[in-house]
């Protein structure tokens, strides 16, 4: 039987609420920047929830040609971005590739949405003629990204889209990084990518009490962990990484961010919304991930908890994590970088382990900002870095997404040997 692949991250790619490449995303995340604002994209006077984590400065056409943005959802601009940054960093451009090895698997939790609100608007409002643009169907599709991203690079390798709600990237890197440890591919694009901040997103998911409303403070709204919590804060954005195996990496002479050592999925088999109590999927989920890995509980030196800032979701992840981590619980740094960027859904697990990887690349953990009162629930003695970026070298990370309707994905990360 052939001994598995090694599966490294050789680039890294990303669009977020706090930056518009990853030098900058990065930055504002040591800086304890916050992304959130009141929503420009339309006006949300009438909204329980005025605020988001919304892109900056951003216009599609500083980063693609005019056709390219007209026919696109913005989160497959998103996709097409990030991508194209992570490419151009895994220094692909000029590289001869077997193509028919090389392909992409990219994740969203709701593909074009405000595509289909717009068109649905449309038709409604026209008179005896309606039509609809004959884009429509290819902008709101969820698997759009992964062909596009493989259009522009060439790419004619296993492809496709991912839907796990906000478990779907942390899905997409470990089916990449699965074939490429079976020796079905050489190298992946993976992430994931989200345009959520809509009307009909906002509204839906004030209906479900799952946002939010700290109005008269954005910037202080998304608090994981923190007694006030009141819900999580709507993020957009796109993250991608470049997979490879590392003798594909190695023979190219590729520069080696980090490992992919691991991933474990399950469910919760529970509601089809809300987190199970005790955590038992989230625990079996990271429990499999180490498994997966072969790897201690005690090893991990930073977890990027899942973590969105609603009352129940942010407990019963603890409660997972103590189930797995037991004693050693307290000697892992914990993170919960939505306190920053916002929740980026079905793309927040790539942003996150994008977030991972720089940890162990560069030996900074980024802060968790606006925990100003514990939740007394909390066990004692975890450590948090507040405030400021803490400085650590660890060898092991581990990132957690779980999303609406059960769905549990976790990776485990190691540092570039």
């Amino acid at each position: 039987m052939q001994k598995p692949q090694r599966v490294v991250v050789t680039g890294l790619g990303a669009l977020s609420p706090l930056g518009n490449n990853v030098a900058d995303s990065w930055n504002g995340l040591l800086a304890g920047k916050s992304g959130a604002a009141p929503i420009t994209r339309f006006n949300a006077e009438k909204f329980k929830t005025r605020f988001a984590c919304e892109l900056k400065n951003f216009s599609a056409t500083d980063f693609l040609d005019r056709k390219a943005a007209r026919t696109a959802d913005p989160f497959t601009q998103y996709a097409l971005i990030a991508g194209a940054e992570a490419w151009t960093d895994a220094g692909l451009e000029e590289q001869p590739l077997n193509r028919q090895r090389c392909g992409v698997i990219w994740a969203t939790g709701n593909g074009g949405v405000g595509t289909f609100e717009e068109e649905v608007r449309d038709f409604y409002l026209q008179g005896e003629q309606p039509r609809f643009n004959p884009y429509f169907v290819p902008k709101m599709l969820p698997d759009t990204p992964s062909g596009v991203l493989a259009i522009r690079f060439g790419l004619q390798g296993i492809n496709f889209g991912t839907v796990s709600a906000c478990a779907a990237a942390n899905t997409a890197i470990i089916e990449a990084m699965n074939y490429i440890r079976w020796g079905k591919a050489d190298l992946f694009i993976c992430g994931g990518s989200e345009a959520p901040i809509t009307p009909a997103w906002i509204g839906g998911f004030n209906a479900l009490k799952a946002l939010s409303t700290r109005n008269d403070s954005p910037e202080t709204a998304s608090r994981p962990l923190d007694e006030e919590r009141d819900g999580f804060v709507m993020g957009e954005g796109a993250a991608a990484l470049v997979l490879e195996s590392y003798e594909h990496a190695k023979a190219r002479g590729a520069k080696i961010y980090a490992e992919v050592l691991g991933g474990g999925m399950s469910a919760d088999a529970f509601h089809a919304t809300a987190t199970h109590p005790e955590g038992e999927g989230a625990a079996l989920s990271m429990q499999s991930a180490l498994d997966d890995a072969e790897l201690a509980a005690e090893k991990i030196g930073y977890i990027n908890l899942h973590a969105t800032s609603t009352p129940v979701g942010d407990l019963s992840e603890i409660k997972a994590v103590e189930k797995v981590f037991g004693q050693h619980l307290t000697d892992i740094s914990l993170g919960a970088t939505k306190s920053m960027t916002g929740h980026l859904l079905g793309a927040a697990g790539a942003l996150e382990a994008l977030i991972c990887v720089k940890a162990l690349h560069t030996g900074f953990i980024p802060p968790v900002v606006n925990l100003e009162k514990k939740d007394p629930a909390l066990p004692a003695g975890l450590h948090i870095p507040q405030g400021e970026a803490e400085q650590r070298t660890i060898r092991y990370a581990m990132s957690n997404s779980f999303g609406f309707g059960g769905h549990n994905a976790t990776i485990v990360l190691g540092k570039a040997e």
